[in-house]
């Protein structure tokens, strides 16, 4: 099976201190919650518009977004080519995160 590399564009954004404050700007505003989900565990920053297509808005507020590690996950595999999970794997993911 292939796996397919990704390159990691934001790299460079995501370190130091003016990432730091631009990060709990954007936690604030969202009300430290996963803006899809709701979840309120594991939040990371998520560039909506990818740094590789639109370097201008890396430190941009209004690009960025909070997500909880599964969210993200699930966006940033699209966003890198690959399919979305099948429903019955997703299904199976979600029994088992819960706990069964």
């Amino acid at each position: 099976m292939g796996l397919k590399t990704f390159k990691r564009y934001s790299r460079h954004i995501t370190r130091g201190p003016r990432w730091k404050a631009i990060r709990v700007q954007a936690l604030q505003r969202d009300g430290w919650k996963c803006v899809q989900c709701g979840e309120k565990v594991g939040l990371e920053i998520d560039h909506i518009k990818p740094v590789r297509d639109r370097p201008d808005l890396a430190w941009s507020l209004d690009n960025l977004q909070s997500l909880c590690g599964r969210c993200h996950a699930r966006k940033t595999r699209t966003e890198a080519g690959l399919k979305p999970l099948p429903p019955t794997r997703q299904a199976w993911r979600s029994l088992l995160q819960k706990g069964l």
